[in-house]
């Protein structure tokens, strides 16, 4: 499943992401990843959950985005959940087309059976109609 929480920048997309992420670790069994562009927020997240500063692994593009994740998911059999802050910065895709990476996402999480949920700093009206389906929180 890949859930999206969209919105412009600063209308609190990631403080929805933050509270999910610690009320969803005391409920599931699996491993929590949350993915960022710096570590910012590694004291607001419940210590059980992983973060990961995206920048500190040289991603120049969506397609190495993917591999990255991929490798994640590859290392970490339990993992149940990913949680994605900034993600068009973190996946390098500001100012492209997203779908072909939420739709090789969405086959990722059938195959491997992670949720991701990912902030996207779009308004709705923004976003392709491909990708309204997948909106759990607009603001």
């Amino acid at each position: 499943m890949v859930q999206l929480i969209v919105g412009k920048k600063g209308k609190g997309k990631t403080k929805i992401l933050l509270d999910k992420v610690n009320s969803e670790i005391m409920n599931i069994l699996g491993n929590v990843v949350y993915l960022d562009k710096s570590t910012s927020h590694m004291y607001e997240l419940n210590n059980k959950v992983r973060l990961i500063n995206v920048k500190d692994y040289g991603i120049e593009n969506s397609d190495e985005f993917i591999g990255f994740v991929s490798g994640i998911i590859s290392q970490d059999h339990d993992l149940q959940q990913m949680y994605f802050d900034s993600f068009l910065d973190v996946a390098h895709l500001r100012d492209k087309d997203m779908m072909p990476t939420l739709k090789r996402m969405e086959s990722l999480s059938e195959t491997f059976k992670v949720d991701f949920i990912l902030s996207v700093s779009m308004d709705e009206s923004e976003l392709p109609e491909e990708a309204k389906s997948m909106i759990a929180v607009s603001l």
